[in-house]
C-alpha cells in the first residue's frame, strides 16, 4: 500500500509538470503556427509589431522597395486584423483572426489556400479555418449542405472552401480573404498599408546577408526579419510580455516542488520504520554510504515506477486538451525526456534530504 502511494504522488507530480508544459510549448506552437506558415524568407513589419494578434501597418511602398533587390525573386504583402465572426448557427459573436492576401500570389505554405486562391478573385469570398473552435458554427458541415453566408464584422461574406491552422490562446480560428475584400470588412483601414511584407528570395542566397541590406535601406522605418528570428519575436512576447509564460513556467516549478515533498515524506517515513534494521546493517559492519545506496537505489525505482504511469495519463490528457480546445497540445520525446530527468533529480533530491535521519542511526541507541 505505501509502494502505490508513494508510486501514485510522484505520478501526480509528474502529470501536473507534463500538463504545465504541454499548455506552455502549446502557447508558442499555435502563436507561431501562422509564420510558421509563411511563404517568406525574410519577413517586413512594423518596427513596433510584437504580435500576429495587434497588428500595426507600414507603407506599401516598402514592399516593392524590397523587390529592387537583385537576390529577391518575389514579393507580396498580407493584411491583417481580428475582427468579430458571428456564429451562423446560434448569433453569437467571437472575434476572429483575418489575413487578407492577394490571390493572384501564394502567401501561405498551405495547398488547401493555394488550391482555393482563385474562389478568393471574387468578392466577399473567405476561406475558413476548419480545425478553429466550434464556438464559429460547424462550417464544415454547414458547407456539406450547400452556400454558407456568415457575417464578418457586420458585413456578409461567404465562406469559399476550408483550411487547417488551428486554434491558439489568442485566436480561436482563423478566417483568410483577399486584399479587395479586406479593406471592405475592415472599417477606417489605411490605403496603401500592409501589415507584413513577405520577401522570397532566390535560390542559394544568403538571407542574413539580404537582411542587412535591407535594414540599411529601411532603417528604423521597417523591422527586417528572417522568418525564423519572426516567429521568435512572438514567442517573446508571449513569454515576457504576458503573465501567461511566467504561469504555466511557474506551475512547472510548483509541480517539482509537490514531488519533493511527497518523496521526501515516504522516504523519511520509510527510513524511520525501518532504522532498526539499518543501524543492525550498520552494527555487523556496513558503512553509512552502503546505507545511503540503498536508499538512493529506492529513490530512483520510486521515481520510473512513478514515471511511466504518470506519462501514459499524461498522453490521455494531452488528447482530452487537443480535442476540447483545437489547439496543438500533443508529447513530443525531449518533453517525455526532460520530465524524466526531473522525476529522477526530484527523488534523488528528497532522498538526500532523508538520508539525514538514517546517517544518524547508531545501534547503540536503538537497541
Amino acid at each position: 500500500m505505501r509502494l502505490l502511494v508513494a508510486v501514485a504522488g510522484i505520478a501526480f507530480a509528474c502529470i501536473l509538470i507534463f500538463m504545465q508544459l504541454g499548455f506552455l510549448e502549446s502557447l508558442f506552437l499555435g502563436a507561431t503556427r501562422p509564420h510558421d506558415l509563411l511563404l517568406a524568407d525574410i519577413v517586413l513589419a512594423h518596427p513596433k509589431q510584437q504580435t500576429f494578434f495587434s497588428p500595426k501597418s507600414f507603407p506599401k511602398s516598402r514592399v516593392f522597395q524590397a523587390r529592387a533587390l537583385p537576390e529577391v525573386e518575389s514579393v507580396s504583402s498580407v493584411r491583417l486584423s481580428s475582427l468579430p465572426w458571428r456564429n451562423p448557427e446560434n448569433g453569437q459573436h467571437r472575434m476572429i483572426l483575418v489575413f487578407g492576401v492577394d490571390p493572384a500570389k501564394p502567401s501561405f505554405a498551405l495547398p488547401a489556400v493555394n488550391e482555393n486562391l482563385d474562389k478568393l478573385k471574387l468578392f466577399r469570398n473567405v476561406l475558413f479555418d476548419e480545425a478553429a473552435r466550434l464556438d464559429y458554427g460547424n462550417i464544415k458541415e454547414l458547407l456539406k449542405k450547400g452556400n454558407v453566408d456568415v457575417e464578418l464584422n457586420k458585413k456578409s461574406v461567404r465562406v469559399a472552401g476550408l483550411f487547417k491552422i488551428g486554434a491558439s490562446f489568442a485566436a480561436d480560428g482563423t478566417v483568410i480573404t483577399s486584399d479587395t475584400t479586406f479593406p471592405f470588412l475592415v472599417d477606417r483601414t489605411e490605403p496603401n498599408t500592409v501589415e507584413l511584407g513577405l520577401v522570397r528570395l532566390r535560390p542559394g542566397t544568403d538571407a542574413k546577408a539580404v537582411k542587412s541590406m535591407l535594414e540599411r535601406q529601411f532603417g528604423s522605418q521597417v523591422a527586417v526579419y528572417t522568418k525564423a528570428e519572426f516567429a521568435e519575436v512572438e514567442k517573446k512576447y508571449w513569454a515576457e510580455g504576458t503573465g501567461i509564460g511566467f504561469i504555466f513556467g511557474l506551475g512547472v516549478l510548483v509541480g517539482f516542488l509537490v514531488g519533493v515533498v511527497i518523496v521526501y515524506q515516504i522516504l523519511h517515513s520509510d527510513v524511520a520504520d525501518h532504522l532498526p534494521e539499518y543501524a543492525t546493517l550498520k552494527a555487523i559492519g556496513y558503512n553509512n554510504e552502503y546505507l545511503l545506496r540503498v536508499v538512493f537505489q529506492e529513490s530512483i525505482i520510486l521515481s520510473i515506477a512513478g514515471f511511466l504511469p504518470g506519462y501514459i495519463i499524461s498522453l490521455i490528457l494531452y488528447q482530452v486538451a487537443q480535442d476540447a480546445t483545437s489547439m496543438p497540445v500533443y508529447m513530443t520525446a525531449a518533453r517525455a525526456g526532460l520530465v524524466f530527468v526531473m522525476a529522477l533529480v526530484m527523488c534523488t533530491l528528497s532522498a538526500s534530504i532523508a538520508l539525514r535521519k538514517l546517517s544518524q542511526a547508531d545501534p547503540a541507541e536503538v537497541f
